[in-house]
Protein backbone atom coordinates (compact mmCIF):
# COMPACT_ATOMS: atom_id res chain seq x y z
CA UNK A 1 0.00 0.00 0.00
CA UNK A 2 1.06 3.04 -0.77
CA UNK A 3 0.87 6.56 0.60
CA UNK A 4 -2.29 7.70 -1.34
CA UNK A 5 -5.56 6.95 0.15
CA UNK A 6 -8.62 4.67 -1.38
CA UNK A 7 -10.95 6.49 0.16
CA UNK A 8 -11.33 9.87 1.82
CA UNK A 9 -8.89 10.72 4.75
CA UNK A 10 -10.83 12.61 6.89
CA UNK A 11 -7.59 13.42 9.32
CA UNK A 12 -6.25 15.10 6.60
CA UNK A 13 -9.12 17.43 6.26
CA UNK A 14 -9.74 20.99 7.34
CA UNK A 15 -13.05 21.40 9.16
CA UNK A 16 -14.88 23.02 6.40
CA UNK A 17 -13.63 20.09 3.84
CA UNK A 18 -15.26 17.59 6.68
CA UNK A 19 -18.45 19.49 6.71
CA UNK A 20 -18.63 18.95 3.08
CA UNK A 21 -17.82 15.38 3.14
CA UNK A 22 -20.29 14.69 5.84
CA UNK A 23 -23.33 16.78 3.46
CA UNK A 24 -22.37 14.29 0.97
CA UNK A 25 -23.31 11.70 3.70
CA UNK A 26 -26.71 13.28 3.88
CA UNK A 27 -25.89 14.48 7.54
CA UNK A 28 -25.91 17.99 8.74
CA UNK A 29 -22.67 20.16 9.91
CA UNK A 30 -23.01 20.46 13.65
CA UNK A 31 -22.43 16.12 13.10
CA UNK A 32 -19.28 17.28 11.14
CA UNK A 33 -17.46 19.39 14.41
CA UNK A 34 -19.03 16.65 16.44
CA UNK A 35 -16.40 14.44 14.64
CA UNK A 36 -13.60 16.96 14.15
CA UNK A 37 -13.87 17.16 18.44
CA UNK A 38 -13.25 13.64 18.33
CA UNK A 39 -10.70 13.54 15.81
CA UNK A 40 -8.33 16.25 17.64
CA UNK A 41 -8.70 14.48 20.46
CA UNK A 42 -7.19 11.11 18.89
CA UNK A 43 -10.12 8.89 19.76
CA UNK A 44 -11.34 5.81 18.18
CA UNK A 45 -14.98 6.11 16.05
CA UNK A 46 -16.12 3.48 18.40
CA UNK A 47 -15.19 5.95 20.95
CA UNK A 48 -17.32 8.90 19.67
CA UNK A 49 -20.62 8.32 22.29
CA UNK A 50 -22.23 11.62 21.55
CA UNK A 51 -22.31 9.95 17.71
CA UNK A 52 -25.42 7.93 16.41
CA UNK A 53 -24.14 4.25 15.90
CA UNK A 54 -25.54 4.80 12.33
CA UNK A 55 -23.33 7.33 11.69
CA UNK A 56 -20.15 5.68 13.09
CA UNK A 57 -20.95 2.96 11.20
CA UNK A 58 -21.54 5.19 7.64
CA UNK A 59 -17.88 7.09 8.74
CA UNK A 60 -16.06 4.20 9.01
CA UNK A 61 -17.05 2.42 5.51
CA UNK A 62 -17.07 5.56 3.96
CA UNK A 63 -13.63 7.10 4.73
CA UNK A 64 -9.92 6.41 6.05
CA UNK A 65 -9.00 7.44 9.15
CA UNK A 66 -5.37 7.03 9.73
CA UNK A 67 -4.52 7.56 13.28
CA UNK A 68 -1.44 5.53 14.02
CA UNK A 69 -1.24 3.04 17.17
CA UNK A 70 1.60 2.69 19.66
CA UNK A 71 3.41 0.14 18.47
CA UNK A 72 6.41 0.21 21.27
CA UNK A 73 7.18 2.83 24.06
CA UNK A 74 10.25 3.53 25.77
CA UNK A 75 10.27 5.95 28.47
CA UNK A 76 13.91 7.39 29.56
CA UNK A 77 14.60 7.07 33.32
CA UNK A 78 17.64 10.10 32.58
CA UNK A 79 14.99 13.18 31.78
CA UNK A 80 11.14 11.50 30.70
CA UNK A 81 11.88 11.59 27.41
CA UNK A 82 9.36 9.37 25.49
CA UNK A 83 9.73 7.64 22.36
CA UNK A 84 7.49 6.19 20.28
CA UNK A 85 7.56 3.77 17.49
CA UNK A 86 3.78 4.06 15.43
CA UNK A 87 2.54 1.45 13.56
CA UNK A 88 0.93 3.06 10.59
CA UNK A 89 -2.34 1.54 8.52
CA UNK A 90 0.14 -0.43 6.14
CA UNK A 91 1.85 -1.88 8.86
CA UNK A 92 4.80 0.70 8.46
CA UNK A 93 6.37 2.17 11.36
CA UNK A 94 7.99 5.87 12.05
CA UNK A 95 9.14 7.06 15.15
CA UNK A 96 8.49 9.97 16.94
CA UNK A 97 10.02 11.31 20.15
CA UNK A 98 8.17 13.32 23.59
CA UNK A 99 10.39 16.15 25.07
CA UNK A 100 9.76 17.81 27.90
CA UNK A 101 11.20 21.36 28.43
CA UNK A 102 11.18 24.26 31.11
CA UNK A 103 8.68 26.41 28.55
CA UNK A 104 6.50 22.89 27.51
CA UNK A 105 6.01 19.63 25.69
CA UNK A 106 7.80 19.13 22.09
CA UNK A 107 7.16 16.29 20.36
CA UNK A 108 9.81 15.48 17.21
CA UNK A 109 7.47 13.66 14.16
CA UNK A 110 8.00 11.82 11.22
CA UNK A 111 7.18 12.71 7.74
CA UNK A 112 8.01 9.44 5.54
CA UNK A 113 8.55 6.07 6.31
CA UNK A 114 12.28 5.48 5.37
CA UNK A 115 14.32 8.40 3.51
CA UNK A 116 15.83 8.30 0.33
CA UNK A 117 18.41 11.47 1.20
CA UNK A 118 21.27 8.95 2.03
CA UNK A 119 22.99 10.60 4.90
CA UNK A 120 25.82 8.55 5.90
CA UNK A 121 25.57 9.48 9.82
CA UNK A 122 21.67 8.51 9.85
CA UNK A 123 19.66 5.51 10.59
CA UNK A 124 16.51 6.68 8.90
CA UNK A 125 18.28 6.06 5.60
CA UNK A 126 19.73 2.59 6.35
CA UNK A 127 16.75 1.15 4.49
CA UNK A 128 15.87 3.89 2.04
CA UNK A 129 12.30 5.37 1.59
CA UNK A 130 9.30 2.86 1.58
CA UNK A 131 6.81 5.91 1.32
CA UNK A 132 5.55 9.47 2.24
CA UNK A 133 3.20 9.71 5.02
CA UNK A 134 0.00 11.51 4.28
CA UNK A 135 -1.24 14.58 6.44
CA UNK A 136 -3.12 12.68 9.00
CA UNK A 137 0.08 10.21 9.64
CA UNK A 138 1.97 13.09 10.50
CA UNK A 139 -0.50 14.83 12.73
CA UNK A 140 -2.20 11.91 13.94
CA UNK A 141 1.61 11.21 14.94
CA UNK A 142 1.09 14.49 17.61
CA UNK A 143 -2.33 13.18 18.87
CA UNK A 144 -1.47 9.96 19.79
CA UNK A 145 1.37 11.32 21.96
CA UNK A 146 -0.92 14.23 23.55
CA UNK A 147 -3.46 11.23 24.21
CA UNK A 148 -0.86 8.66 25.57
CA UNK A 149 0.58 11.54 27.93
CA UNK A 150 -2.36 13.68 28.99
CA UNK A 151 -0.06 16.35 28.32
CA UNK A 152 -0.63 19.51 26.10
CA UNK A 153 1.91 19.63 23.33
CA UNK A 154 2.67 23.31 22.43
CA UNK A 155 6.11 22.26 20.22
CA UNK A 156 6.60 20.46 17.10
CA UNK A 157 9.89 19.58 15.03
CA UNK A 158 10.23 17.69 11.80
CA UNK A 159 13.05 16.43 12.40
CA UNK A 160 11.95 12.50 12.30
CA UNK A 161 12.61 9.89 10.35
CA UNK A 162 12.15 11.50 6.55
CA UNK A 163 12.93 14.90 4.99
CA UNK A 164 9.65 16.96 5.15
CA UNK A 165 10.38 18.82 1.39
CA UNK A 166 10.53 15.10 -0.36
CA UNK A 167 6.87 14.81 1.19
CA UNK A 168 6.05 18.87 0.29
CA UNK A 169 2.40 18.47 0.10
CA UNK A 170 1.72 16.43 2.82
CA UNK A 171 4.22 18.20 5.10
CA UNK A 172 2.72 21.80 4.21
CA UNK A 173 -1.28 20.29 4.93
CA UNK A 174 0.09 19.20 8.25
CA UNK A 175 1.69 22.32 9.44
CA UNK A 176 -1.83 23.83 8.47
CA UNK A 177 -3.82 21.57 10.06
CA UNK A 178 -1.94 21.10 13.59
CA UNK A 179 -1.94 25.06 13.45
CA UNK A 180 -5.84 25.55 13.31
CA UNK A 181 -7.20 27.15 15.89
CA UNK A 182 -10.53 24.77 15.97
CA UNK A 183 -7.86 21.95 16.36
CA UNK A 184 -5.07 21.81 18.04
CA UNK A 185 -4.10 25.38 17.24
CA UNK A 186 -0.31 25.01 17.86
CA UNK A 187 1.17 28.22 17.42
CA UNK A 188 3.60 28.16 13.54
CA UNK A 189 6.47 29.45 15.65
CA UNK A 190 6.29 26.91 17.60
CA UNK A 191 7.35 24.77 15.07
CA UNK A 192 10.71 23.96 13.26
CA UNK A 193 10.85 21.67 10.02
CA UNK A 194 14.49 20.15 9.04
CA UNK A 195 15.58 19.77 5.68
CA UNK A 196 18.73 18.30 4.22
CA UNK A 197 18.70 21.13 1.64
CA UNK A 198 16.58 20.71 -1.29
CA UNK A 199 16.54 24.02 -2.89
CA UNK A 200 13.52 23.81 -4.74
CA UNK A 201 11.25 23.16 -1.61
CA UNK A 202 12.96 25.88 0.51
CA UNK A 203 11.79 28.43 -2.06
CA UNK A 204 8.56 26.70 -2.51
CA UNK A 205 8.38 27.09 1.86
CA UNK A 206 9.19 30.25 2.00
CA UNK A 207 5.81 31.72 -0.28
CA UNK A 208 3.34 29.69 1.59
CA UNK A 209 2.93 32.32 4.50
CA UNK A 210 3.89 29.65 7.31
CA UNK A 211 6.22 31.82 9.99
CA UNK A 212 7.82 28.57 11.07
CA UNK A 213 11.94 28.12 11.70
CA UNK A 214 13.81 26.40 9.46
CA UNK A 215 16.04 24.15 10.32
CA UNK A 216 19.15 23.49 7.55
CA UNK A 217 21.16 20.36 8.23
CA UNK A 218 24.35 21.56 6.63
CA UNK A 219 27.09 19.59 8.47
CA UNK A 220 30.13 20.60 7.08
CA UNK A 221 31.27 24.31 5.49
CA UNK A 222 32.93 22.91 2.18
CA UNK A 223 31.28 21.16 -0.77
CA UNK A 224 33.93 18.37 -0.30
CA UNK A 225 33.44 17.32 2.77
CA UNK A 226 29.36 17.86 2.81
CA UNK A 227 28.85 15.98 -0.13
CA UNK A 228 31.16 13.02 1.23
CA UNK A 229 28.51 13.23 4.20
CA UNK A 230 25.41 14.39 2.36
CA UNK A 231 24.84 12.73 -1.00
CA UNK A 232 21.83 15.77 -1.10
CA UNK A 233 25.02 18.35 -1.80
CA UNK A 234 26.08 17.24 -5.26
CA UNK A 235 22.72 18.42 -6.26
CA UNK A 236 22.52 21.69 -4.38
CA UNK A 237 25.73 22.40 -3.13
CA UNK A 238 26.69 24.98 -0.43
CA UNK A 239 26.39 28.27 -2.31
CA UNK A 240 22.95 27.55 -4.04
CA UNK A 241 21.66 26.35 -0.38
CA UNK A 242 22.60 29.57 1.36
CA UNK A 243 21.76 32.03 -1.40
CA UNK A 244 17.65 30.44 -0.96
CA UNK A 245 18.27 30.46 2.66
CA UNK A 246 19.31 34.10 2.27
CA UNK A 247 15.84 34.34 0.07
CA UNK A 248 13.86 32.65 2.43
CA UNK A 249 14.55 35.43 5.61
CA UNK A 250 13.95 38.17 2.90
CA UNK A 251 11.16 36.80 2.46
CA UNK A 252 9.56 35.60 5.92
CA UNK A 253 11.75 37.20 7.74
CA UNK A 254 12.13 34.16 9.99
CA UNK A 255 15.75 33.89 11.66
CA UNK A 256 17.49 30.38 9.87
CA UNK A 257 18.93 27.65 12.00
CA UNK A 258 21.66 25.43 10.94
CA UNK A 259 22.20 21.80 12.61
CA UNK A 260 26.02 21.11 12.55
CA UNK A 261 26.48 17.42 13.85
CA UNK A 262 29.65 17.14 15.29
CA UNK A 263 31.53 13.81 13.81
CA UNK A 264 35.22 12.87 14.58
CA UNK A 265 37.81 13.23 12.58
CA UNK A 266 35.16 14.24 9.93
CA UNK A 267 34.21 17.63 10.61
CA UNK A 268 35.08 18.77 14.08
CA UNK A 269 38.56 20.63 14.09
CA UNK A 270 38.47 23.87 15.03
CA UNK A 271 39.94 25.22 11.33
CA UNK A 272 36.31 23.78 10.44
CA UNK A 273 34.75 25.85 12.92
CA UNK A 274 36.49 29.15 11.96
CA UNK A 275 35.87 28.00 8.39
CA UNK A 276 31.69 27.69 9.04
CA UNK A 277 31.92 30.68 11.04
CA UNK A 278 33.13 32.65 7.29
CA UNK A 279 30.88 31.00 5.81
CA UNK A 280 27.95 31.85 7.46
CA UNK A 281 28.81 35.35 7.91
CA UNK A 282 29.61 35.81 4.19
CA UNK A 283 26.98 33.97 2.98
CA UNK A 284 23.89 34.76 5.16
CA UNK A 285 24.69 38.66 5.32
CA UNK A 286 21.81 38.05 8.52
CA UNK A 287 21.52 36.46 12.10
CA UNK A 288 21.43 33.25 12.31
CA UNK A 289 21.74 30.27 15.08
CA UNK A 290 24.13 27.43 14.64
CA UNK A 291 22.65 23.89 16.88
CA UNK A 292 25.35 21.78 17.32
CA UNK A 293 24.73 18.17 17.88
CA UNK A 294 27.30 15.19 19.47
CA UNK A 295 26.32 12.44 17.00
CA UNK A 296 24.55 9.61 18.55
CA UNK A 297 26.07 6.69 17.26
CA UNK A 298 24.90 4.10 14.76
CA UNK A 299 26.85 1.31 14.39
CA UNK A 300 26.08 0.32 10.97
CA UNK A 301 27.84 3.57 9.99
CA UNK A 302 31.19 3.00 11.50
CA UNK A 303 30.82 6.83 12.22
CA UNK A 304 31.90 8.33 16.14
CA UNK A 305 31.05 11.10 17.96
CA UNK A 306 33.34 13.95 20.08
CA UNK A 307 34.10 14.32 23.40
CA UNK A 308 32.17 17.03 25.13
CA UNK A 309 35.05 18.97 25.50
CA UNK A 310 35.71 18.92 21.97
CA UNK A 311 32.04 20.13 21.23
CA UNK A 312 32.40 23.00 23.77
CA UNK A 313 35.61 24.45 21.85
CA UNK A 314 34.25 24.13 18.64
CA UNK A 315 31.01 26.38 20.19
CA UNK A 316 33.41 28.51 21.60
CA UNK A 317 35.45 29.32 18.98
CA UNK A 318 31.59 30.01 16.69
CA UNK A 319 30.99 32.57 19.37
CA UNK A 320 34.36 34.35 19.68
CA UNK A 321 33.80 34.14 15.94
CA UNK A 322 30.40 36.21 16.17
CA UNK A 323 28.33 33.26 15.15
CA UNK A 324 25.39 32.57 17.84
CA UNK A 325 25.74 28.87 18.59
CA UNK A 326 24.50 26.31 21.32
CA UNK A 327 25.07 22.85 21.86
CA UNK A 328 21.70 20.67 21.76
CA UNK A 329 20.75 19.12 24.66
CA UNK A 330 20.69 15.18 24.91
CA UNK A 331 17.78 14.03 26.21
CA UNK A 332 16.80 10.29 25.78
CA UNK A 333 20.24 9.23 25.45
CA UNK A 334 19.27 5.70 27.66
CA UNK A 335 16.34 4.78 25.10
CA UNK A 336 18.18 5.17 21.30
CA UNK A 337 15.93 8.41 21.09
CA UNK A 338 17.99 9.57 17.97
CA UNK A 339 15.80 9.47 14.65
CA UNK A 340 15.93 5.95 13.11
CA UNK A 341 17.44 3.31 15.34
CA UNK A 342 13.86 1.63 16.74
CA UNK A 343 12.45 1.61 13.26
CA UNK A 344 15.54 -0.16 11.85
CA UNK A 345 15.66 -2.73 15.13
CA UNK A 346 11.62 -3.55 14.15
CA UNK A 347 12.20 -3.54 10.62
CA UNK A 348 14.98 -6.40 11.70
CA UNK A 349 13.01 -8.43 13.69
CA UNK A 350 10.35 -8.57 11.33
CA UNK A 351 12.86 -9.40 8.27
CA UNK A 352 14.07 -12.03 10.53
CA UNK A 353 10.67 -13.60 10.93
CA UNK A 354 9.71 -13.85 7.37
CA UNK A 355 13.12 -15.43 6.79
Amino acid sequence: MTEQTIKPDILSMSLDELKAFVRSLGEKDFRAAQLYGWMQKGAAIEEMTNLPAAFRAKIAEAAEYRLPKIAEKYVSKKDGTIKYLFSLIDGECVESVFMRYEHGNTLCVSSQAGCRMGCKFCASTLRGKVRDLTASEILGQVLAAQRDTGERIGGVVMMGIGEPLDNYDNSVRFLRLVSCPEGLNIGLRHISLSTCGLVPGIRRLAEENLPITLSISLHASDDATRGALMPVNNAYPIKELLAACRDYFATTGRRVSFEYTLIGGKNDSLPQARALAKLLKEGMHATCHVNLIMLNEVAETGLSTVARKNAEAFRDELCRLGVNATIRRRLGSDIDASCGQLRLRHTEKADEKVN
